[in-house]
């Protein structure tokens, strides 16, 4: 299947994962979201939570910068630890085997789906509606208040 069709179609079931696009004296952050398996609501726990934020520490090839983690998927923005880019997908892989190793379980959906982010407009604009999923799906009244998310480390955006 040409991935160029397959990325546009409205009823693609799988994502494209596009190579990352870089350039010079700019800053490459991609948005992941990440589902559990069946959408089980196993991901918003204090143990999850530092499994994750472990994982992802010593995951180096990319770096994770803001995150959000729900009961059921999470959501965060990353940046190459190394240049070139390594591929995304082997990434993703393995810090979710790394997870699944730990808690004895089969966690996640198979895939996830990413997005390279263009500008730092866009970057403001995604964080600010991924912090307040909490909000929408009625965990919290305030987005401060839910303990699932957090930075791991500065992503520095240059546009």
């Amino acid at each position: 299947m040409n991935t160029e069709l397959a990325a546009d179609s409205p009823d693609r079931s799988r994502p494209v994962h596009q190579p990352v696009y870089e350039t010079d004296n700019q800053s490459v952050l991609v948005f992941v979201t990440v589902c559990t398996k069946d959408r089980r609501p196993l991901l918003a726990t204090p143990r999850m939570h530092q499994s994750l934020l472990t994982v992802w520490a010593n995951a180096s090839h990319w770096l994770v910068g803001r995150y959000v983690i729900m009961p059921d998927h999470l959501h965060l923005f990353c940046s190459p630890g190394v240049l070139p880019a390594e591929p995304l997908k082997p990434w993703v892989s393995y810090w979710k085997r790394l997870v699944t190793q730990t808690h004895g379980e089969q966690i996640w959906q198979r895939d996830f789906w990413d997005t390279q982010l263009r500008r730092h407009e866009s970057y403001t604009a995604k964080w600010d509606y991924v912090r307040n999923n909490p909000v929408r799906a009625g965990l919290v009244t305030r987005t401060e208040d839910w303990p699932y998310q957090g930075e791991l480390g500065i992503l520095r955006w240059h546009g």
